[in-house]
């Protein structure tokens, strides 16, 4: 007996799977054709950084700060996989339905391309919108594809059908298990097939052929998406960056401890964390960088290009920054060598004043390349402290994950009012008149930085031998300093801990403590004091809206 009938079960079951392939093979044809598209267009227009950003501007700051704290800095990673993984369930779905309905599963495949196309013109950094192409051009080539691959499976079964259909006897021609039937006298030498049957070699040579082609599209628009940030790596080689006419003070003997497990105390380039929304690191060619810096209380607006930055006198200077979703022990802070123009100086030179000398601006709205917004007060970035437009990070150019060619850098400041990467624009307003990206997003206007402090070593949960144990670690209070810091051994007394040499109130600084460690379980916890006279509060706070507080403490177990 056959069982596998036009209306029967399994043909129907096989037929959904043919579909599901063929939605598939659409949808990275679309995926594929809209990458292609893209370089002619941006790359950050094509249809899943778009959609992944746009979710990103979207993401309650709670699910961001969960997704930072449990990824780290593969949130953006886990979020294309994602979406990726989304597009591909949908295009089963969608798959599927066209067996049935033809039409609508094609339908929705473009529908998906509007919504692509409404995030990339919607992101901050979209300035046309041509930046819809890609997601268009995309979502009509896989709804094309689809439509095309479900009509070579024939039409849909239908119990009143006849079984078979064709010339000859009808008993010949029929398709067994989906294949190809032999030729029958008067057909002119072509395949016989019933009403519901198909062509399977004409339907895996269609199949192959678009995933052929939708590769080599996917490989071509990569290749010349990559050719794009040539140019940029190629001016990050070509630049050198000149002696600093105000260089850092050499760091003092004792700041940097030697003790296993303390992080180090300069932080190198690819150790240093990177917090930030951009799915694609922005690769921006220097020779044709330009900064432009307008606005309330600026008389003498101005342009400037990286020589000449280059041009002007260079300040060098040690700088700890750290980012505002930091949780309390957490690894989002890192020490580095900062070298780059003094900020103040080049506002001044626009005819810029602080609200404390009568300027009209209180705030300074700092924009990337990638349409982020950053706002800093003014009165903070003119005050005398260190704050500048960065060119190099520890000796070398900026690299491009940390803001090359130019950055802002600000000490005492968390990053999200402060540290803008990819700067192209700076624009002086007031608080009241503006609010910044994360401003938007229920984080406060002004964010200094709070006095914290980290236990590196032990590690949680470690187990140390009983004796002398080194518990270290690093504390920070950006442009106050550390002036104490204290350890606690489960509910005991507080114990000065062993400061190491400061470099600058802008650093963060080590420290540690010899404890004599007895056998069993142990909970150790970490306080500091700033140079004002303020000591970190052991009160616990969530990170938004203006930073972490509260005490670290690790638990460990000595053994004998």
């Amino acid at each position: 007996m056959d069982h596998d009938t036009p209306n029967s079960p399994l043909r129907g079951i096989k037929r959904l799977a043919l579909g599901a392939l063929s939605g598939l093979l659409a949808g990275y044809a679309a995926i594929a054709v809209a990458e292609l598209v893209s370089a002619a267009v941006r790359p950050e227009s094509g249809p899943v950084i778009a959609v992944g950003g746009a979710a990103i501007d979207r993401t309650p700051p709670g699910v961001k700060d969960w997704a930072v704290r449990h990824f780290g800095t593969n949130d953006k990673l886990v979020l294309q996989l994602g979406i990726l993984g989304v597009l591909t369930l949908l295009a089963l779905i969608l798959g599927m339905v066209a067996t049935r309905w033809r039409l609508i599963g094609s339908l929705g495949v473009l529908a998906f391309g509007v919504v692509g196309a409404l995030a990339a013109t919607g992101r901050p950094d979209s300035t046309s919108a041509t930046d819809a192409l890609p997601s268009v051009v995309g979502a009509v080539a896989g709804a094309g594809l689809l439509y095309w691959l479900i009509g070579r499976l024939g039409s849909v079964p239908h119990p009143a059908e006849p079984r078979v259909a064709g010339t000859g006897d009808g008993v010949e021609a029929e398709a067994r298990d989906g294949a190809e039937t032999a030729p029958t006298p008067g057909a002119g030498g072509s395949p016989v097939t019933d009403s519901t049957g198909w062509d399977r070699r004409g339907f895996i040579l269609a199949a192959t052929a678009a995933a052929a082609a939708s590769t080599g599209s996917g490989l071509a628009g990569r290749a010349l998406n990559g050719s794009q940030g040539q140019n940029a790596v190629a001016s990050r080689k070509g630049v050198v960056i000149p002696a600093p006419s105000s260089s850092a003070a050499p760091v003092p003997k004792g700041a940097a401890l030697r003790i296993d497990g303390i992080s180090p105390f300069m932080t190198s380039n690819g150790d240093f964390y990177r917090v930030d929304t951009a799915l694609v690191v922005p690769k921006v060619d220097a020779t044709s960088w330009k900064l432009r810096i307008h606005g309330k209380g600026v008389t003498r607006e101005r342009t400037v290009t990286f020589d000449d930055l280059l041009k002007m006198p260079l300040i060098e200077r040690n700088i700890t920054l750290t980012c505002v979703s930091n949780e309390v022990g957490g690894p989002y802070v890192g020490n580095a060598r900062w070298i780059g123009v003094r900020l103040a100086d080049l506002l001044e030179e626009c005819g810029v004043r602080p609200p404390s000398k009568g300027g009209p601006a209180d705030q300074l709205v700092a924009r990337s390349v990638d349409g982020m917004t950053i706002g800093s007060p003014v009165e903070d970035v003119m005050d005398g402290r260190d704050a500048m437009l960065a060119v190099g990070m520890n000796g070398q150019p900026l690299p491009f994950e940390h803001g090359f060619p130019v950055r802002m850098v600000v000490p005492g400041l968390y990053g999200y009012v402060s540290a803008c990467k990819w700067i192209e624009d700076i624009e002086l307003t007031t608080f009241d008149a503006y609010d910044s990206y994360w401003v938007k997003r229920d984080w406060a206007q002004r964010a200094p930085i709070k006095t914290e402090s980290r236990i590196d070593t032990p590690k949680p949960f470690g187990r140390p031998k009983a004796g002398t144990v080194m518990v270290a670690g690093v504390a920070w209070a950006q442009h106050r300093g550390i002036d104490k810091v204290e350890v606690r051994v489960d509910d005991g007394e507080w114990q000065q801990a062993r400061l190491a040499a400061q470099d600058t109130r802008d650093t963060w600084r080590q420290w540690s403590y010899a404890w004599d460690a007895t056998k069993g379980g142990h909970t150790l916890t970490v306080r500091a004091t700033d140079r004002t006279g303020e000591t970190q509060t052991e009160k616990r706070t969530p990170t938004i809206p203006d930073g972490a507080s509260g005490w670290h403490s690790v638990v460990v177990t000595v053994d004998a």
